[in-house]
């Protein structure tokens, strides 16, 4: 289960999520940010609610990065150590900005 908040000021639009990034939720994630990105210069995933992310999340962290690198910024933030862990391993620690 994912709650998916989105925040939209201006062109800064960020995302909050509370639960589960996994490959039952992931698509929901994708689609909802494909659909969002108009005019988006600043994107933010705040994480404070959010438990897990699985490999089908991390793919899509890594095609939001990649469309905001053409647009503007991308940061997640509120990272738990669990999921810092996992980005660390996985060397997604090196792609986003993570605060």
């Amino acid at each position: 289960m994912l709650d998916i908040k989105k925040n939209l000021d201006g062109s800064t639009l960020e995302f909050v999520l509370d639960g589960r990034l996994d490959t039952i939720t992931a698509p929901q994630l994708e689609e909802e940010v494909k659909s969002s990105l108009d005019g988006v210069t600043d994107l933010i995933f705040n994480f404070d609610g959010l438990a897990y992310v699985s490999s089908a999340g991390l793919r899509v962290l890594l095609s939001s990065q990649k469309t905001m690198n053409e647009k503007g910024t991308m940061v997640v933030k509120n990272v738990s150590d669990e999921i810092q862990e996992i980005f660390d391993v996985t060397g997604f620690s090196d792609i986003l900005t993570i605060e």
